[in-house]
């Protein structure tokens, strides 16, 4: 019967001897309801095939969501076994048109992972930090009210980055353009906070928010903690988009890289004079006589953009005229006011700003002569040898 059974099916021996064989199952007490019960697997419809066409096409259209995927597979999966992109037989082509968003993301779910791992740079930003802080354009910030302030490190490295250097903390008003510096030696955590606590106490009136980038030094846990402990709102602008802190970009122009300068202050005289700098006469001559123009309106005539600024104001001006600032702050700003001589302050700076120019010229005057002493050591001997024996 076996040998009749397998020449007419065509059926293997071994296969056959497998399917007659009986077996005998002893079902356990109190199994039986679960026996009865126990649903069958369910006949996978997309199988190893479908997935691995879906996989290609996905690769091809760049890794897009099932979703927006969905479309592409019914309009283009017969275009591109026309064009030998992808090779699968006519049932699978169908499967893959009939597919919904849903079955594709599940399908997906595990080349998702595999790609996700193969990326070469990975985001170093706290995930769970930047869910708490939420992200703000620069028309969505409060330009009426003063105490919104932008916060943003500017780099004094010059052409390397390479080591310790001085970062300039660059802090703006954005409705009066008041703005604060403080220099610091390296990107140090807490040694940022420690200079956004400082250009705090200076300023003339209470911050109601902080808006940084998302670089580490600033957007970290010690400011986030140091916000909530003063109940100052926190927001960040979003990742690679300048514009979102436009006001405090203008400022690191005209205050600090117009002032101090392209060059690399890596060394602690450095950072003093930079400091002296920021705390006292800069600040003071930028804040209370230099004015400042305002974007009032921007409209486009025949391909042209039109702006319109109100008249130009200094910072000390604008909170004067501030509904928001207590008499007592605005007669302390009065005093200040008439306590200072512009003339004076513009020496002052210029004179400070000589004595950096020559702390850096004499760090790199000892450090050429390091270098050359250095170098010394490795001066070919003057005596020259011709096959051995000296000429």
């Amino acid at each position: 019967m076996l040998d009749e059974y397998c020449r007419n099916t065509g059926q293997d021996r071994k296969y056959v001897i497998k399917k007659f064989r009986q077996t005998v199952r002893v079902k356990k007490e109190g199994t039986q309801g679960k026996e009865k019960n126990r649903r069958k697997p369910r006949k996978e419809t997309y199988d190893g095939p479908v997935k691995a066409a879906l996989v290609c096409v996905w690769k091809i259209f760049d890794f897009p969501c099932g979703q927006r995927l969905a479309p592409i597979l019914c309009e283009e999966t017969n275009r591109l076994r026309i064009l030998k992109e992808l090779i699968c037989s006519d049932e699978t082509a169908r499967k893959l048109r009939e597919m919904v968003p849903s079955t594709i993301d599940a399908k997906l779910k595990h080349e998702k992972e595999v790609e996700r791992g193969k990326r070469k740079y990975v985001s170093k930003r706290n995930s769970l930090l930047c869910t708490k802080v939420p992200t703000k354009t620069a028309a969505e910030l409060d330009r009426e009210n003063p105490g919104v302030v932008q916060i943003d490190f500017v780099e004094n490295c010059g052409v390397s980055v390479r080591g310790e250097y001085v970062n300039s903390l660059s802090v703006t008003d954005i409705c009066s353009g008041w703005w604060e510096g403080e220099a610091v030696m390296g990107k140090g955590q807490e040694r940022a906070l420690e200079a956004i606590n400082e250009t705090r106490i200076r300023s003339p009136f209470a911050w109601k928010e902080m808006h940084p980038d998302n670089g580490g030094n600033i957007m970290n846990y010690h400011v986030y903690a140091y916000s909530q402990k003063n109940k100052i709102a926190l927001s960040r602008s979003r990742p690679y988009k300048k514009n979102d802190n436009c006001f405090v970009e203008q400022k690191n122009s005209t205050h600090v890289r117009q002032v101090v300068g392209y060059r690399r202050y890596d060394s602690k005289e450095e950072q003093n004079i930079i400091n002296d700098l920021y705390r006292h006469e800069l600040r003071l001559y930028k804040n209370f006589f230099q004015p400042v123009m305002k974007l009032t309106k921007k409209y486009r005539v025949a391909g042209k953009i039109k702006k319109k600024y109100d008249t130009p104001k200094t910072p000390y001006r604008r909170l004067m005229e501030s509904e928001r600032i207590t008499k007592k702050q605005k007669k302390e700003l009065k005093q200040t006011y008439e306590s200072l001589n512009p003339g004076n302050l513009k020496r002052s700076i210029d004179m400070k700003l000589h004595n950096l120019a020559h702390a850096y010229d004499k760090k790199n005057k000892s450090q050429r002569r390091i270098d050359a002493d250095h170098l010394k050591q490795f001066r070919p001997s003057t005596v020259s040898y011709y096959i051995g024996q000296p000429v």
